[in-house]
């Protein structure tokens, strides 16, 4: 395994390769065990991993104060190479039901504050909203996160989910190192605006759902059954037809992999490390197991002709079924 390095936008710090995405360890995808997620942390920060992405609203809470937990058990030495990134502004009640979003300047300074205790540090690497605040604009939200970096408790601003002039209106406000957005053989709809934008203005991209939640991992049966809590068992890429012709898909996917001596998942995240050096894939991985498989990846190295082979069996917009619920994609202002 190669761990280098790539540079989150020409404002942002130097990360490893891969990203570590700490959601999963928490809610979303069924049980997780919990010492098993403070080992693979550690795991990941042995084998080089340095951005480990959360968020204030996973679990309530819980998500942050376990990657705390497993930052401050690790080594010294590792533990101060670790970049946090965080989103907030998320608004959940007691049932876990969500309820919009808040981005004005008391809210993300509020935020912030609970974060910073929960995780036991005195500053967050990457600080973002989780979805623009349709009632905020973009410059304020950003010009309170600029405030945070003024004052020392957030090093760099990130956005997350935002549209082609969102990042623009953004970046006039203030520099952004990144914006984490869906990004995978399956969702590739930031290729036509966003990407072009982001690069234009030397904005990396953090991508996450490489894997598509699962679903490219070549891990996933179509006869799985999936608790009530699991995200996929209301996700339209996982229902019904949407799902059997998606599988077939990763089936496709699974004969270029055999004939490399790969696994489909190190196939996957290696045709996103391929698309350029400005983008860091986030891996969901929450056991060492999963971890190892996933870092293999940065050992695959695809060719024209895999490229093409890859292409030709997903081709773009070749997935059934949109990437969230019908009511979360109205909250995506990258999709509108």
């Amino acid at each position: 395994m190669t761990m280098n390095t790539r540079s989150l936008g020409t404002t942002g710090p130097q990360v490893s390769a891969l990203g570590l995405g700490c959601m999963g360890m928490s809610a979303l995808y069924g049980e997780a065990d919990r010492a098993e997620s403070i080992a693979t942390v550690h795991a990941a920060l042995e084998a080089g991993v340095t951005l480990f992405d959360t968020g204030d609203f996973y679990a309530m809470g819980h998500n942050e104060m376990l990657l705390g937990e497993a930052l401050r058990t690790a080594p010294a030495a590792r533990r101060e190479r670790a970049l946090t990134s965080v989103k907030f502004g998320a608004l959940r009640d007691p049932e876990g039901n969500w309820s919009g979003y808040d981005g004005r300047p008391a809210a993300v300074r509020n935020f912030a504050a609970y974060s910073l205790q929960r995780l036991g540090v005195d500053h967050i690497d990457v600080y973002r909203i989780a979805r623009v605040d349709p009632d905020v604009p973009i410059e304020e939200t950003v010009g309170a996160i600029a405030e945070l970096v003024e004052k020392g408790y957030v090093r760099h601003i990130g956005l997350s989910e935002a549209g082609a002039e969102t990042v623009r209106r953004a970046a006039a406000t203030a520099p952004i190192c990144d914006l984490q957005i869906e990004y995978s053989l399956i969702s590739r709809g930031i290729e036509a605006a966003i990407l072009p934008t982001t690069r234009e203005l030397g904005i990396a991209v953090t991508a996450y759902g490489v894997l598509s939640r699962g679903l490219i991992s070549g891990h996933f049966t179509r006869d799985r059954q999936l608790a009530p809590t699991d995200f996929r068992a209301f996700s339209p890429r996982f229902q019904g037809e949407n799902l059997q012709h998606n599988l077939d898909l990763v089936e496709a996917l699974r004969k270029i992999a055999e004939g490399k001596g790969v696994t489909v998942a190190q196939t996957a995240i290696a045709w996103v490390l391929s698309r350029g050096e400005d983008i860091v894939p986030l891996i969901g991985a929450r056991t060492r197991e999963r971890l190892a498989e996933a870092l293999g990846a940065l050992d695959v190295t695809l060719d024209a002709a895999d490229l093409a082979a890859i292409e030709e069996a997903v081709p773009a917009d070749a997935a059934a079924g949109a990437r969230y619920p019908e009511a979360q994609m109205a909250h995506l202002d990258s999709e509108r």
